[in-house]
């Protein structure tokens, strides 16, 4: 009996996280936008604050951890790009 085969790499374009990250952070800044001018909206402002400060926490330790990476530091992830 044979082992299965590997599958595939992915595009790279699918590896790439960068348009995702644009993407949920222009989305998160429209809605901290509408929450501070429309005045239905007032109850959002405390969730869109909250929803910026963890997309920047996680962008800043994604870009950290990748940039140990690259310099081959011994603590940081590996097979990121």
């Amino acid at each position: 009996m044979q082992p299965d085969p590997d599958p595939p790499p992915l595009p790279a374009v699918l590896l790439d996280p960068r348009p995702v990250i644009v993407v949920i952070t222009a989305a998160w800044v429209v809605a901290t936008v509408l929450a501070f001018t429309v005045g239905a909206l007032e109850s959002w402002r405390p969730v869109t604050l909250a929803g910026l400060g963890v997309g920047v926490l996680g962008t800043s330790i994604f870009l950290w951890q990748r940039h140990s990476a690259r310099q081959g530091r011994r603590g940081a992830q590996r097979g990121l790009n």
